[in-house]
């Protein structure tokens, strides 16, 4: 059986430039497909001993969710919360949240295991900067990893809900665990999200921006 060789210059794709292409069943054997539910990374940011990662671009109304996902963020000090929070038009981060946390932990030693709800961490109606973990060991080892999950950060008659969960090596020596959700009170929209410790840098990490279409 002889092998059909495609020549792709002769193949326009451009009807279908905003949508996948597969295989089926005919003689042409290309059809359109659905990229909905797909991930478009939008942005890659690395930390090196910086005071905040902010991200202020590519965060309008051509998706309607966004995912954050933040991978060995690494505390230049120990005992630090890594927050969050949004800017709702302007040039501050300061979009008032209502939120809500709670924690899982389990320690190195097989001891000390719990689920609590934290309620030092969460937000009413506050500018402050909402924690995504929680007492970060600065030890060299040490890091937090998640994902922070934005909905229709552009609509300009809802809250702007938010989602997400992460994970730490705590102060404590102990899998440390967070998971928070909130909503950003305005019906402005959210056009730039900013990250950092509640107190020293960000010596090292990445975060990575996606849309979801």
């Amino acid at each position: 059986m002889a092998l059909s060789k495609v020549d792709f210059n002769n193949i326009n794709v451009t009807p279908a430039a905003s949508k996948a292409l597969k295989f089926n069943s005919a003689a042409d054997g290309f059809e359109t497909g659905d990229l909905s539910g797909n991930m478009v990374l939008l942005s890659t940011q690395t930390a090196s001993s910086s005071a905040t990662v902010d991200f202020t671009s590519s965060i309008d109304s051509t998706y309607k969710e966004y995912v954050f996902k933040f991978t060995d963020i690494h505390a230049a000090s120990g005992n630090a919360d890594f927050t969050v929070n949004f800017r709702d038009g302007g040039s501050n981060f300061d979009a008032t949240k209502t939120t809500t946390t709670f924690t899982v932990s389990h320690t190195e030693a097989d001891g000390g295991d719990g689920l609590v709800y934290r309620s030092a961490k969460d937000l009413a109606q506050s500018t402050s900067d909402q924690p995504l973990a929680q007492e970060v060991s600065g030890d060299n080892d040490a890091s937090t990893s998640g994902y922070l999950q934005l909905f229709n950060p552009s609509s300009t008659t809802f809250v702007k809900h938010f989602i997400g969960v992460a994970n730490s090596l705590h102060i404590g020596n102990q899998s440390f665990a967070i998971h928070y959700a909130g909503y950003n009170n305005t019906t402005s929209a959210i056009d730039g999200v900013r990250f950092k410790f509640s107190s020293g840098n960000i010596e090292s990490g990445v975060i990575k921006l996606y849309g979801i279409s």
